[in-house]
Order: C-alpha cells, then structure tokens, then sequence
C-alpha cells in the first residue's frame, strides 16, 4: 500500500477515500485556484515562467532538467499549433508513482498541464500513459471529462478567451517509449524509436511542431507553485534542489511505498519512514534512481542525502526516485543478470551498439552467474560497456552499462568468486 507524507503532490489527500480523485474533492483542497488566478488575471506568460525558475522545481521524471528553463525554450511566437505532452509512460523498473498521481489526484496533473500550455502558447495537450495501467487511463480520462465539463479546458477556458484541449493516449509497455522522441513517435502512430538531436522537441516536436515534454511528477508540481508561491516550493527543498519528491521505494523494507518527502532528506530518514529493514536484517546496497542508476553500497549510502547534487556526487543518479533496497542476503550477480536481461530485451534494436551490446553484457553475465564464468570476463563487462555508452541515438545503452559499472566498482569481490568457484559467496535472495 503506497504510504504518503505532506508535501505538495498528495498533501491533504486520505488515499482511503474512493472519491479523492474526484473534482470536487481537488477543489475542496484548493486546486484550479492558480489557473482561475492566472486566467483573471491574465498574468504574462514570461511571469509564469520566471516563477518555475525561481521554484527550482526540476524533472521529476530522471534527467532533473530545470523545468522553467524548459519551458522558456519554446518559441511563443510560432505561428503555429505548439504541443504539451505529459510522459506518464514511467517503465523504468522500481518506479511505480505516477500511476498513483493518475489514480489519486489527476486533477492537479491536468491543472498542471493546462498552465503549461497558457506559459509556452500552446493549445493542445496529450498524456502517454503507461499501457499495461488500463484502469488508470480510464480513470484519467473521467478526470479530463469532469475538467471540461467545468470549464477547464476546451475553448475559451473560464471566459478568458484562452483556448485548450487535453487528450489521453496509451502505450503498449515498451520501455523505449519514456524516451521522450521515442514517445513522440509512438504519438503520431509510427515505431517508438528515439529520434537524433538536434532538432529538440522545442524546435521540432510532436508532428513537426514545437512541442514541451514533461513527466507526470513534474506537472503535478506546478499548481502549487502557482498558487503557494514559488519560492515556498523552493524553500520545501534545498539549492538547486526545490520542492518535494515522491520516491519509490520497494525492496527489502517493512513498508515498501511511495514516500514524498523534501529533496535534501537524508537517505537513513527516508528508510526509518519505510520501517527499517525487513526481518531486521543488514542494509547492503540500493540503486537510488531506478534500475539504470549505479548501485551504492551501504557504507555511503546511509551519509547520502536524497537529492540530486548529492547522489551525483557520489556517483550514481536520482532518477526517477525509484529506490531499490536490497539486504545482506542479495547475490550482486544474480541481481546484475536480472537487470541486463532486461535491458537486453528492451533494446529498440536500432543503434548497433545497444542492440548488440545488451546482448553481450547479458550473455557475459549469465555466464558467470551459471558458473561458467572466465577470468577475462570482468576486462570484457568493461569493454563492451565503454563501446556502448555515449554511442547511441538515446541513453538506453548507457542505462544497460551504468548497473554493470556499478557492480564492478563496488562488488567485484562477488564477480571474482562467482567466476573462481561457480557459487555465490554466501547463500543470496533477489526478489
């Protein structure tokens, strides 16, 4: 059961309540208030703007880009339609809280949107939602009626002579499509594979046009900036670091869920609030920023604080904040085939070096994880993974090498006896 604390997203919401979702239970805590305000008031689109840079709000969804900066890339005096697409697709392994934005309060996401769309010119938006969540897309779509139907989006929104639509599509499960041009082709009904940049999508987007891609967290962020003020989301966090965060965490702690707390927590609060380890067992790694993000050993992890300054400096990423647990009893190798395996499988299969790449670093460790592993295979993981990353059209190549470098670097120890003597050092569990 995801367990929430105050922050901005999901402050004030009891996810017991069935009708939490509900517009009349958004506007009770104060939602639509900022678009009513900037709507009235019609509030410069360079002020929106300039209060999601002050905000320090940041992508929520893994690259942590500065949003208002994002935002101010769009150019307003395009004479033509200009796109606001939501990445609500979240198929990064370990990341399971965007669906629960979509399930327990969609409004704030269409709010967000909607704002989106009035600061960068735009008139129509779309939210790729993750296709293997059916039931939440059907939710988000009663959401998007209850909007229109009360006057929040469509034309001439509130009376203000401001004008968009907001639609929902669904995708089918491919990893690749969270890779924002990978998304915008499956948009337009084509393969999703990732497109070259240059051009970005705010030159050249979604069908042509420019276009503004966030991530459901992000979004879900703006009304209250807007209506709280920007700086009281920035002083929620620390520099550079705004606001708050929601972070899955799954694993082996008592109470796995979706936790949103300031950036800047340390990592040993935000585990105390999961109930400490399960069975009382010994911390031993976590991967902070879904599955693609360097595994940290214990020893650093419980000095790190959970923002992105601080988890970068220690040499891995936050991420989507999907934080992965793993206890005393977790065999590094094991974990590591299960990860390869699922890049191997995810690969587009369109750039050579990650299309045969994943394959190799899977192979190499399923060989060592079955007891065939050779000395030279440890020199090979590093090899091929320095031949993939940086060399693709996108980054899931280097999404499939950054586990690899990670084990290596801090659990070697592991590799080497799994390759001297075919067994684990001690007896191991992943799940």
């Amino acid at each position: 059961m995801a367990i929430y604390q105050s922050g901005v997203i999901f402050d004030g919401i009891d996810t017991q309540d069935p009708n939490c979702w509900t517009l009349s239970a958004y506007q009770a805590r104060g939602g639509y208030q900022a678009l009513k305000q900037i709507l009235a008031e019609k509030t410069p689109q360079d002020d929106v703007i300039a209060n999601m840079k002050t905000s320090g709000l940041r992508g929520r969804g893994g690259a942590g880009f500065p949003t208002g900066l994002k935002w101010s890339f769009m150019p307003r005096s395009f004479p033509g339609e200009k796109y606001v697409v939501c990445n609500s697709d979240e198929g990064e392994p370990g990341t399971f809280k965007d669906r629960d934005i979509l399930n327990f309060n969609p409004h704030a996401l269409i709010e967000g949107m909607v704002i989106a769309g009035y600061a960068t010119g735009s008139g129509a938006g779309y939210n790729y939602i993750h296709g293997e969540i059916f039931e939440t897309y059907e939710r988000f779509e009663i959401a998007l009626k209850e909007a229109r139907d009360a006057g929040f989006l469509g034309k001439n929104i509130l009376g203000s002579g401001f004008d968009f639509e907001l639609y929902a599509h669904h995708g089918y499960g491919a990893y690749i499509c969270g890779e924002e041009t990978a998304l915008l082709e499956s948009l337009e009904g084509k393969k999703g594979q990732p497109r070259f940049k240059p051009p970005f999508p705010a030159s050249y987007g979604l069908y042509g046009k420019p276009t503004t891609i966030n991530n459901t967290e992000t979004f879900s962020s703006v009304p209250f900036i807007l209506r709280d003020g920007a700086q009281a989301f920035a002083d929620k966090g620390k520099p550079n670091n705004g606001g708050t965060k929601l972070f899955s965490v799954s694993g082996h702690v008592n109470r796995p869920g979706n936790y949103e707390v300031p950036l800047g927590t340390p990592f040993k609060d935000l585990l105390a609030l999961c109930g400490g380890m399960r069975d009382g067992k010994k911390l031993k790694a976590v991967i902070p920023g879904g599955s693609s993000a360097p595994v940290l050993p214990a020893e650093i992890m419980m000095e790190l604080t959970m923002d992105y300054d601080a988890i970068a400096k220690a040499g891995s990423m936050l991420g989507s904040g999907a934080v992965i647990v793993m206890d005393e009893d977790v065999c590094m190798v094991k974990a590591l085939e299960r990860l390869s395996y699922f890049y191997h499988e995810e690969s587009c299969g369109q750039c050579t070096p990650c299309r045969e790449g994943t394959g190799w670093l899977y192979r190499i460790v399923h060989r060592i994880a079955t007891g065939k592993g050779r000395p030279e295979d440890l020199a090979l993981l590093e090899s091929v993974g320095s031949n993939m990353a940086g060399r693709t059209i996108c980054a899931l190549a280097d999404a499939a090498v950054m586990p690899v470098q990670g084990m290596l670097k801090h659990f070697r120890n592991e590799f080497e006896h799994y390759i001297e003597y075919g067994t684990p050092i001690k007896e191991h569990r992943w799940c």
